[in-house]
């Protein structure tokens, strides 16, 4: 009986957080907005094997450079729904790509690279968008 009171008792509070919680989907803050997004051409290397190039869904998000590209006229970009890139420092980012399974898998830190400004290296892939 203990456990039902206790339970009911957070039952009230989650209800009135839950339309909070879903206020960022609601305005689509956590979705791509086909509006803002732009055609790139994008390369994704993985251990040094090319596993996509071609024309992708450029997006920034953020205001500070961070960016996401997903797959045009094909289901995938490198076996994942999209990948993204989001700023740590001007020069270092986080990369994380979400699968068909909905996991955001980490791949890792990348660096910016100097040799071509539109890439991101880790420690073994690469990501450029154009």
């Amino acid at each position: 009986m203990g456990i039902i009171v206790f339970a009911m008792a957070w039952q009230q509070p989650l209800q009135r957080l839950l339309p909070l919680a879903l206020l960022p989907v609601s305005l689509g803050l956590l979705t791509a907005s086909p509006a803002t997004a732009k055609e790139a051409r994008c390369v994704v290397k993985e251990a040094g094997v090319t596993t996509f190039q071609g024309r992708c869904d450029f997006q920034q998000f953020g205001g500070n450079g961070s960016f996401s590209i997903g797959p045009i006229g094909q289901p995938l970009i490198a076996g994942r729904l999209f990948l993204s890139v989001t700023l740590v420092t001007p020069e270092i980012a986080e990369v994380r790509g979400l699968t068909q399974d909905g996991i955001n898998s980490r791949w890792g830190p990348a660096r910016r690279s100097a040799r071509d400004r539109a890439c991101w290296d880790g420690n073994d892939f690469q990501i450029c968008a154009y």
